[in-house]
């Protein structure tokens, strides 16, 4: 275990003189809380925090951020308040810990639903005070660093969050070390046999490039020497997560991928910085495509680099990046490089702008309620942009790659995105799902007859403007639902005999809170979406109408104690495809054949009119731009024996005998095969799709690893369709 003076020892190397009381005295405070707990590895928990500070230490923080750091669990998980860490510590200590502070105390529906509220609360603290989230890196982090004592479904929950929120953040704030640590740590508990793997033949190549290496840096440095230019160059080998995410997005093996090693020159001034662009064409040829300008246009995040892909010696690739030593300490650092916390002045009004970002999260945590379409807008708006463009002004804005002028026509404003039926880019008309160029000049033509389509939601690629067509088309169901819940009961009603203007009048408003709606019309829009039946609706108003509320009372308690006592065998009785709704009975189920989930997977279900529930893998495409109010919360229920689709792709080596082989793979690991298709490619591969019978995602899992474990096997997993 790490010791205090360790951690102030770290932060004398840049505040000198500073008085370190404050570290010390939340030291003794948390060894005095924490005292007697343990983590799940058998260490104090002290340790725990000590590390967090000491992670904050290297970040360069001041002293209240890593004063919180060693409090930054004690109002969580012991008896401190937050009034008192006020008292001792600090309006901004506390602030801090407050906004590090986990939800742990309320009860949510789902864990998908806790995450995103945590998300939210973070969201909130971190747009006062961006400490916060420093501090919730440190945390994560560390925890990250000893996540092999968690139980298994916990590491993955963990490490899929990992990936998806903290990673992103990290690398928004521009803090390249820790974003590097957290992907790599996921992608060790999320993919752990290709983790293994990959590790060992990188480490193996490397071994192999050392000399490669040295001689290229050589190379550089007397080419930029001979040209007067005084230079640091570095060559270090890319992360592992950075080559697995590129050998899946392009199909490759790793022997095909040849920028391992990124080469880095370090010069004194941004004038050099172009003049050494220069020397490397001249010395190798450019790659066409693969040249970034950064610091004529720096990233969100700060980052300023010059980025250009060259075909080296030895004929291969090799990326090269040329920066100053104030950018590379900014590449490395990120905000921290560029400001200490003083007096409690977090961002300078110059600065604000590259925390827009910031403020665009902070408004989707007010807009959006349901927590997963939140959660992807979150991680959307996390992810670097790629892309700037300008307006006929010469305003510069900023997108994700492949965002389209529908993006750009929100980006404006909102009516601007809702009445637009065109757009010009660099003076041409071009279609809305045209994507968007750096330097493109793009105008915007509108009409007020012209509004949103449904179809609009796969062309869009920012949050802002998938929100903004989501709650126009939501705002239009809405309507439409409600006035088809309205004629269904009508009709039940007529069929009846029964005064349905009467009802409106003064039952509706009842028979809806009975049935669990806020409003009576939330109540017809239900029944519109198909969540609810007009005959259920009439059955409800005919009991309240022949009983009255007393009696409705007395009869809805005995309801709800039978269904308590009754609830899991009546659930299991309403399962389909062992699919349960909680809420609903009596309506088909679908498992949906574009994403093929199986028992284990984190699924959602869709209401269709006329077809039942649909149910998706809760990361399938096809979900994402559904409507909110027709998803339903389902979980597995399934009976023993059962079997489920679920569709694979593999790529393999085009040679003879590959196809038994895979197929003797799966039939080895005890899955059915129902169809396979092969198609080879051009670059003398094969790709295999397969649709296999499997139990659940751990039988998945163990047929997934048997094929891998195939000679001449590139790539494996499971497929979706559109």
């Amino acid at each position: 275990m790490i010791r205090i003076h360790e951690i102030i020892d770290q932060v004398h190397t840049y505040l000198p003189d500073v008085d370190t009381t404050l570290i010390e005295k939340a030291y003794v405070y948390s060894a005095k809380v924490h005292a007697g707990q343990v983590r799940l590895s058998g260490e104090p928990y002290l340790s725990h925090p000590l590390e967090v500070a000491l992670i904050l230490a290297k970040m360069r923080l001041d002293l209240p951020s890593i004063a919180a750091g060693l409090l930054h669990d004690t109002v969580e998980d012991t008896l401190a308040t937050l009034d008192e860490i006020r008292e001792l510590f600090g309006q901004d200590v506390a602030q801090i810990v407050d906004g590090v502070t986990k939800l742990s105390k309320i009860k949510f529906h789902s864990q998908i639903h806790k995450q995103a509220e945590n998300i939210r609360k973070m969201i909130l603290a971190m747009s006062k005070d961006l400490r916060v989230i420093l501090v919730k890196l440190a945390d994560r982090l560390h925890n990250m660093r000893t996540l092999e004592y968690q139980k298994e479904h916990k590491r993955v929950r963990i490490a899929r969050e990992t990936l998806d929120i903290y990673a992103p953040l990290a690398s928004r704030l521009g803090i390249d070390w820790i974003k590097r640590e957290l992907e790599d740590l996921s992608f060790k508990y999320l993919y752990p046999e290709e983790y293994d793997e990959l590790l060992e033949k990188v480490e193996a190549k490397l071994g192999q490039r050392k000399a490669y290496v040295e001689e290229v840096k050589d190379l550089i440095a007397r080419k930029m020497a001979d040209f007067g230019l005084s230079c640091r160059v570095l060559g270090r080998p890319k992360h592992l997560y950075s080559i697995f995410r590129k050998m899946k997005m392009r199909n490759l093996p790793l022997d095909e991928i040849y920028d391992l090693i990124a080469f880095r020159i370090i010069l004194k001034t941004q004038k050099e910085c172009y003049e050494a662009l220069g020397i490397v064409h001249s010395l190798w040829k450019p790659v066409p495509g693969r040249f970034k300008d950064y610091i004529s246009l720096p990233k969100a995040n700060m980052y300023q680099s010059l980025h250009t892909t060259v075909i080296g010696p030895y004929g291969e690739k090799m990326e090269i990046q040329i920066r100053t030593e104030e950018m590379d300490k900014v590449a490395r650092e990120g905000i921290a490089a560029h400001w200490l916390y003083k007096e409690g002045t977090i961002v300078t009004p110059e600065k604000q702008k590259q925390f827009d970002w910031l403020n665009q999260l902070r408004e989707w945590q007010k807009e959006l309620k349901d927590p997963r379409e939140f959660l992807d807008s979150v991680r959307m708006d996390l992810f670097p942009n790629e892309v700037y463009v300008f307006t006929p002004q010469g305003d510069v804005k900023e997108f994700p790659r492949g965002a389209t002028p529908i993006d750009f026509a929100y980006a404006i404003h909102t009516e601007v995105g809702h009445h637009c039926m065109g757009a010009k880019v660099n003076g041409k008309m071009v279609p809305l799902k045209y994507e968007l160029q750096n330097g493109d000049v793009v105008e915007i033509i509108t009409s007020p007859q012209h509004a949103p389509s449904r179809d609009w939601l796969k062309i869009a690629k920012t949050s802002r403007a998938l929100t903004r067509i989501r709650h126009w088309i939501k705002t239009e169901e809405r309507e439409r639902s409600l006035n088809l819940g309205k004629d269904l009961v009508a009709r039940e009603f007529k069929k009846h005999r029964a005064n349905f203007s009467e009802f409106l009048k003064e039952q509706g408003e009842e028979v809806a809170q009975s049935l669990s709606y806020k409003t009576l019309n939330d109540l017809l829009i239900a029944v519109g979406y198909g969540k609810i039946s007009p005959v259920q609706v009439f059955k409800k108003y005919q009991r309240m109408v022949a009983k009255g509320e007393e009696a409705v009372q007395e009869e809805e308690g005995a309801e709800l104690e039978e269904l308590s006592e009754d609830e899991a065998k009546r659930l299991a009785q309403s399962a389909q495809h062992g699919i349960a709704i909680q809420g609903i009975d009596n309506i088909m189920v679908h498992l949906g054949k574009c994403c093929t989930p199986v028992p284990g997977d984190d699924v959602i279900g869709y209401i269709t009119r006329g077809r039942g529930v649909t149910v998706h893998r809760s990361d399938c495409t096809n979900i994402k731009n559904l409507d909110p109010d027709r998803k339903v919360e389902v979980s597995w229920h399934r009976e023993p024996g059962e079997t489920y689709p679920v569709r694979l792709q593999v790529m393999t080596s085009d040679k003879k005998g590959m196809l038994a082989a895979v197929s003797n793979a799966i039939s080895n690991g005890d899955g059915n095969i129902k169809e396979a298709k092969v198609v080879t490619t051009p670059d003398q591969n094969a790709m295999f799709h397969f649709v296999v019978e499997v139990q659940d995602s751990s039988h998945l899992k163990k047929i997934i690893n048997g094929i891998r474990r195939v000679q001449g096997v590139n790539w494996v997993g499971r497929a979706s369709y559109a």
